[in-house]
């Protein structure tokens, strides 16, 4: 049940209703897809008249299209349904302290086109680098058929309404406004959101059906670490938009520094800086993201330690058993804080699941508090599927499929 804000709300009005039934039609296609008219009355418990009514207003809008005409034993052949999806087409950026990826997919999450980059930490001269490759993208024959907008994650607290930059410590950036500058250079709207919370936010967007849950936390391991909330199907982001940032809340007030300059914060004991930190013996405290970039201190990667412990090597074994236990102890907080049905997992760390799982579990069990909580599902989501860009992506496609607030 929510309460109704009587400071902050909309008066129905005759055509809310509509527009309500509109957007359920809308996600009951693109979750069947293909459907019929028929098939879309019975789910809605509707008459056939009213269906028709919906679909064709939503035809007129261009968000659906008819398909091929399928097959029956009597009476009028159905005509099928489908989103469109493959001419409507956005840009997704993920930005991280090691690396910027840069995709052109369509509202299916598709994959077009893919780039990867060093990530450049000037504001400025990422904005101008940023816009040089989106207009370079835009002379694919695919881009010009329809792009909608640009969606970028970055890994820190971000004002979404704004799209101002408030704190990313990992990027060393602090009340950053660059939305406006690269919709002038490009002409594309943009939408910026904390990384994490577009990754759970790709997970709403992209499930279908009954695998889709509803009450969630999405947790990724990179470079830092971020947790996007989900409560009864809505994204959380909290009055100033601090929800969900788990990754920064103390497992030892005495521990090693953070980016965010604290100390002994989650992120500081899993992170994937973290994990080579305590393989190479460097000191994370003495390292701002500046001076490891510019340092060299990052000689291969979380997946090439996770060989050497596979091969055996006991200091990459130690450094990811270490890791996977601390890993527990922090979703351990996240289960007492908000009690999901499931937690999903994402980051390089997961392709070493076979050999961190019971170490992760067992960390879980020993602050979980009770049996139940410390048997909450947990769900890998595969690096490969790149979740950052698909959230990011979500930006731009999610809001046509979104329940419109009436209140």
């Amino acid at each position: 049940m929510r309460k109704i804000n009587t400071r902050d709300f909309r008066i129905a009005t005759r055509t809310t209703s509509r527009d309500i039934n509109r957007r359920i039609t809308l996600n009951l296609i693109r979750e069947h897809q293909p459907i019929s008219r028929a098939d879309l009355a019975r789910r809605m418990n509707v008459t056939r008249g009213i269906v028709s009514v919906l679909v064709q207003e939503l035809m007129d809008q261009d968000v659906i299209y008819e398909g091929v005409t399928g097959e029956t034993l009597r009476g009028r052949k159905p005509t099928f349904l489908h989103i469109r999806t493959h001419d409507r087409l956005a840009i997704a950026v993920d930005v991280r302290f090691s690396k910027t990826y840069l995709m052109l997919c369509d509202f299916a999450g598709r994959q077009l086109a893919l780039e990867t980059y060093d990530t450049i930490f000037s504001p400025s001269a990422f904005v101008k680098d940023l816009a040089l490759r989106v207009r370079r993208m835009a002379k694919n024959k695919a881009f010009r058929a329809g792009c909608e907008g640009i969606g970028i994650v970055v890994p820190g607290m971000v004002d979404q309404r704004t799209g101002r930059i408030l704190k990313a410590p990992a990027l060393g950036w602090t009340g950053v406004d660059i939305r406006d500058r690269i919709v002038a250079m490009t002409g594309l709207p943009v939408q910026i959101e904390n990384s994490a919370r577009a990754c759970a936010l790709a997970q709403l967007w992209l499930e279908r059906g009954d695998s889709r849950t509803h009450s969630f936390a999405y947790v990724t391991i990179s470079d830092g670490v971020g947790v996007g909330v989900v409560i009864n199907g809505e994204l959380l982001r909290g009055h100033d938009y601090l929800a969900g940032e788990f990754g920064h809340l103390p497992l030892n007030v005495d521990g090693p520094r953070c980016m965010c300059g604290a100390r002994g914060c989650w992120e500081a004991y899993t992170s994937n800086l973290a994990i080579l930190s305590r393989y190479f013996g460097w000191d994370l405290s003495e390292l701002s993201p500046k001076a490891l970039r510019d340092s060299g201190k990052h000689p291969f990667s979380i997946l090439e330690l996770i060989e050497l412990a596979r091969a055996g090597d006991a200091k990459a074994v130690g450094a990811l058993e270490a890791s996977a236990r601390f890993l527990g102890l922090g979703l351990a907080t996240i289960v007492k804080a908000i009690n999901p049905d499931c937690i999903y997992l994402s980051g390089e760390i997961m392709n070493g699941w076979d050999m961190i799982e019971p170490i992760v579990r067992k960390g879980l069990s020993e602050r979980a508090l009770t049996e139940a909580g410390a048997r909450t599902p947990l769900r890998l989501t595969a690096a490969q599927d790149y979740p950052r860009l698909k959230g990011a992506a979500a930006l731009i496609a999610a809001p046509t499929f979104a329940a419109p607030r009436v209140a």
